[in-house]
């Protein structure tokens, strides 16, 4: 069984080592604010030119499963994802590449350290995360918005 939290560390530690400039973002981002919830995959946030260089971190890591590049919310979201079967359970976990766009800037340059069980992590801001969750703005997404602004 694949173990996300364990994951996360590995990939955000060879991320930092390798030079990857990286935000946390999606569910596990959620958890660094206080608001943990169930997640299947890890998201993070990078600039285009990162991308190269965190395809490469992250197949020395077993990402090597790669899928079509997707686009959301009239192309202001653009994911490339990438994802690992553990030989052991033939358990996937995937990671979404969220490329920074027009529309993701200003989360990008709001992005900041935080602590976390593991030491310390980029993450998107607060009202960032709040930002990425209303462009996309599904079921998961509201009910997000609605925690990290204290009404739920």
């Amino acid at each position: 069984m694949i173990d996300l939290y364990q994951q996360l560390g590995a990939i955000t530690r060879a991320f930092e080592k390798a030079g990857v400039e990286y935000a946390l973002c999606g569910g596990l981002a959620m958890a660094i604010y206080g608001f943990p919830r169930a997640t299947i995959d890890i998201d993070f946030l990078l600039p285009d030119e990162g991308l190269p260089a965190a395809r490469r971190t992250a197949a020395l890591l077993g990402y090597t499963l790669p899928a079509s590049p997707m686009n959301f919310a009239k192309g202001k979201i653009r994911i490339e994802r990438v994802s690992k079967v553990d030989p052991e359970s033939h358990d996937v976990l995937t990671l979404d590449l969220l490329l920074v766009t027009p529309a993701t800037v200003k989360i990008w340059f709001d992005r900041r350290r935080a602590k976390w069980e593991m030491g310390e992590i980029w993450v998107v801001s607060r009202s960032g995360l709040i930002e990425l969750k209303k462009l996309r703005l599904s079921g998961q997404d509201q009910d997000d918005i609605r925690r990290l602004e204290g009404e739920g």
